[in-house]
């Protein structure tokens, strides 16, 4: 368990599911733009900053490259995480293969499961959501194929420009890989992502569970104190999780649509 002390008049910020780069660069751009600016707007208030994943729709890191592109977001991470603001990523599925860049490069750690956070008083059960919770078993199988280390070895084999141009289009259009089911929600029992989190309730007590993965901006009440909270996408919807030290609400970046 992690705590972070949030300051009064200070907030901790959640978003996820970019997929910069989808389904090309140049459609991706004016969205990577729009999030840039919602970064330099809650760097002003920002006790802490988590991005849920996928903030990329293909991420590889070979041993000395990292795929071409978002400059702009990167910069915009380093220039954050310098002034002393702490940034969390947690990988989803389509940036799975994470392997110390932005550690290195960015100082911002990478948690690869989910995570447990107290802010002041109040416990959060933190990740990605993928391959959580009962049910997705095509996706659980291709996920041990893709995070086998054997797999991993004989893709890095691959010349980057045609292991990432190969890995980008399954990405689009394998929705197995993608998790996609056409952002719909299906109601409480058959939304896995909650649950999961009513079954951790089981064991365990969190105030907020803070999901990304489904594309969708979710508020679920899960028990008297405990919430399910889905950040949605910077797709579709253009919505962030906010915690004010107090209570976590989920609102849209409406600047610069």
């Amino acid at each position: 368990m992690q705590f972070i002390e949030v300051p009064e008049g200070k907030k901790v910020y959640f978003a996820s599911d970019n997929h910069l780069g989808a389904p090309t660069m140049e459609h991706s751009y004016p969205r990577e733009k729009k999030f840039v600016a919602w970064l330099d707007e809650i760097k002003t208030d920002a006790a802490a900053i988590f991005l849920l994943g996928d903030m990329f729709d293909f991420w590889m890191e070979y041993k000395t490259v990292v795929p071409k592109g978002f400059t702009r977001t990167l910069g915009k991470l380093a220039e954050i995480a310098d002034s002393g603001i702490p940034i969390y990523y947690f990988v989803g599925n389509h940036d799975l293969w994470m392997n110390g860049y932005f550690e290195e490069e960015l100082g911002i750690p990478v948690f690869h499961s989910p995570q447990q956070f107290t802010f002041n008083d109040t416990s959060f059960f933190i990740g990605h959501g993928d391959g959580l919770g009962p049910g997705d078993k095509g996706y659980k199988r291709m996920k041990k194929v893709f995070t086998n280390p054997f797999s991993k070895w004989l893709f890095r084999w691959l010349h980057p420009d045609l292991g990432v141009r190969l890995a980008q289009y399954l990405s689009v259009k394998n929705k197995l890989i993608s998790g996609d089911d056409d952002a719909q929600f299906l109601g409480e029992d058959n939304e896995w992502l909650v649950q999961y989190a009513k079954r951790k309730l089981e064991k365990d007590h969190y105030d907020y569970f803070v999901f990304g993965h489904r594309h969708l901006p979710l508020d679920i009440t899960l028990s008297e104190k405990s919430k399910y909270i889905n950040t949605g996408d910077w797709i579709s919807y253009y919505t962030y999780g906010v915690f004010d030290g107090e209570k976590m609400n989920l609102k849209e970046y409406t600047i610069l649509k």
